[in-house]
């Protein structure tokens, strides 16, 4: 069973089940659409890309191995990056550490138009900064918020905390950011 194209969770749904079935294609397909942002969650959790890395892949493979125990209580998407939780949290125990690392985002796509592009890139910029002077707590919850597009439900089940606290923490993530952009642009 092959699924070419297609999106939204019907589409991953369907994807999930050919891989179930063994379909490689399909398995490359999510790789490819869930790969980046799965390091980017986990990155902050591990110490660096690499490790970063290998818990994306250990992933996969639980991906992989038990597509047919996906009961469809979840999103695909919550349940990878509830599996990419778990296997961030094994590997700290593991190495027994945590250590806090800075946030390291793709730049966004700019246009031709070089000014606006400048612009974006300033704004980017602050962005970034702001975001990285957030607590980790924080900053997971807007990675996952904005970054990734999950729900409040969804990053719930992912961080396996309540709803009403990633709320709190989002609020609070966004009072934080907001002063810090506006401080800056008064800076300015």
């Amino acid at each position: 069973m092959t699924l070419d194209g297609g999106s939204g969770a019907d589409a991953e749904n369907l994807r999930l089940a050919a891989i179930a079935s063994g379909d490689r294609a399909a398995m490359k397909q999510l790789y490819d659409d869930h790969y980046a942002g799965l390091v980017r969650f986990v990155e902050g959790r591990v110490n660096g890309r690499i490790e970063a890395a290998d818990v994306v892949h250990e992933t996969f493979i639980d991906v992989w191995r038990h597509a047919a125990r996906f009961e469809g209580r979840s999103s695909v998407k919550t349940w990878i990056y509830s599996i990419a939780r778990n296997k961030s949290l094994d590997k700290l125990r593991r190495v027994g550490r945590e250590e806090q690392l800075g946030d390291d985002f793709d730049a966004p796509d700019l246009d031709a138009d070089v000014e606006a592009a400048a612009e974006a890139a300033h704004d980017a910029q602050k962005v970034r900064e702001c975001v990285a002077k957030l607590g980790q707590a924080h900053r997971r919850m807007i990675e996952l918020a904005f970054f990734e597009d999950l729900s409040y439900a969804e990053i719930s089940q992912i961080e396996d905390i309540a709803e009403g606290t990633v709320k709190t923490r989002i609020f609070h993530a966004k009072r934080l950011l907001m002063h810090c952009l506006g401080r800056r642009a008064a800076a300015v």
